[in-house]
């Protein structure tokens, strides 16, 4: 991997109705021609990313998304879209040349998802709009004077916003393995390599610990299972910790010694990218599924399928074999996430590790709202296969203010 992962970078999404300028906006801000611009309505069909180095912020994604009063069959798909990237975007940039309800519709929904928005009117060539400026103050939103994407006027003081508007929680944002370990710790990987894992790579959420390990001055042991028994007996000292792809929890369990610390790279990510607690107590509604329920199991990413694929073959297998019950279930990949999850007794999430926090945050919260329980892969695994209380142990501290107040 040479470059950031989208999925660490902050998301900027670029909103507004039809024909406002939001692609000039953006080819603006980046000082590059990322998005197709046009006099006529509808231009940006389906939302467009350029990821690059905003400075000072750092690595971010900006999202160019179609107008959010598109009309017509197609037009409301696309709107639709425009409304999923609402549940990845961290900062968003609503581009406005006039006042409508669709801009306060926005900013309320913003608002309610928490995420800062900044208001910008475009075509200041044209005169500015001072209904603009009263709007963005009564709903208290930051208003940037007017800019110009054809004359290239009023940019620093947009992008001087946008920094100011970057949520805190991403500049001070904490990383995979935070708390888990200290320096000159050594941590063993065990890393399964299947026929899914891209050739000459590891997947990302290894790569990810690993690079975070040493960003911890700790050390890493990198292994396949078949060689984890070697690997430990040739350790001087036990290691602190040891970390498994989730789909061998139940082997390496049973090679490594009760008095080791272990979790899976899945759980891991349930507290790098989700929320731990909350899917702690999806995994242990397992026990109370029965005939008939209806399970989601969801993948972040679109692969094609192998044989034993943990999402549509395994996974269920396993969810069959502990139950012993009649289930349904039903697997989706990449973004089509339903909107409506009551049907559902259960949702198992993978781990997420091409999402950014918020979209896992996002689907989390649809669950809740739902009145569904949602957990990921590794919890789900490692309850089925009887571990998860050991699998929990590395998080023990901070978990425990979550059993005391149950």
């Amino acid at each position: 991997m040479t470059t950031i992962p989208k999925s660490l970078r902050l998301h900027i999404g670029i909103f507004g109705r039809r024909n406002v300028g939001k692609s000039s906006v953006l080819n603006a801000l980046v000082r590059q021609q990322v998005s197709i611009i046009s006099d006529v309505p509808g231009t940006t069909t389906d939302p467009v990313e350029k990821t690059m180095e905003f400075k000072p912020i750092g690595a971010v994604v900006f999202i160019d998304t179609a107008g959010m009063d598109d009309s017509g069959t197609l037009g409301k798909l696309r709107v639709a879209n425009t409304m999923k990237v609402i549940d990845r975007t961290e900062l968003a940039v609503l581009v406005a040349d006039s006042w409508t309800d669709y801009e306060t519709d926005f900013i309320r929904l913003c608002s309610a998802k928490k995420i800062p928005c900044v208001i910008v009117a475009n075509k200041s060539d044209l005169g500015g709009n001072r209904a603009i400026a009263q709007e963005a103050a009564a709903l208290g939103c930051e208003f940037i004077a007017s800019v110009s994407a054809k004359d290239l006027t009023g940019f620093d003081k947009l992008r001087e916003a946008v920094i100011r508007a970057t949520p805190r929680e991403f500049l001070e944002q904490t990383t995979p393995m935070d708390g888990l370990v200290r320096p000159d710790d050594i941590v063993v990987l065990v890393t399964p390599i299947d026929l899914e894992a891209p050739k000459g790579r590891l997947i990302v959420p290894q790569v990810q610990v690993l690079r975070d390990l040493l960003d911890h001055n700790a050390g890493a042991l990198v292994v396949k299972e078949n060689m984890l028994a070697l690997a430990l007996a040739n350790l001087k000292n036990k290691p602190a910790l040891v970390v498994t792809d989730s789909q061998a929890f139940k082997k390496v369990a049973d090679v490594v010694a009760p008095d080791i610390l272990l979790t899976s790279f899945s759980i891991i990510y349930a507290r790098f990218k989700g929320d731990l607690a909350k899917m702690v107590s999806g995994a242990q509604t397992i026990r109370a599924l029965a005939d008939g329920d209806k399970i989601l199991i969801v993948e972040a990413c679109s692969h094609h399928p192998v044989e034993d694929d943990i999402g549509r073959v395994k996974l269920p297998r396993w969810l069959l074999d502990y139950t012993k019950r009649n289930l349904e279930i039903k697997v989706v990949a990449g973004r089509d996430y339903p909107d409506d999850l009551s049907a559902y007794k259960l949702v198992i999430h993978c781990g997420g590790c091409v999402f950014n926090r918020r979209e896992l945050l996002s689907r989390i919260e649809k669950a809740r709202q739902a009145g569904v329980p949602i957990t990921n892969y590794g919890l789900a695994i490692a309850f089925l296969h009887g571990i998860l209380e050991r699998a929990l142990k590395p998080f023990e501290r901070e978990l425990t203010p979550t059993k005391n107040s149950e």
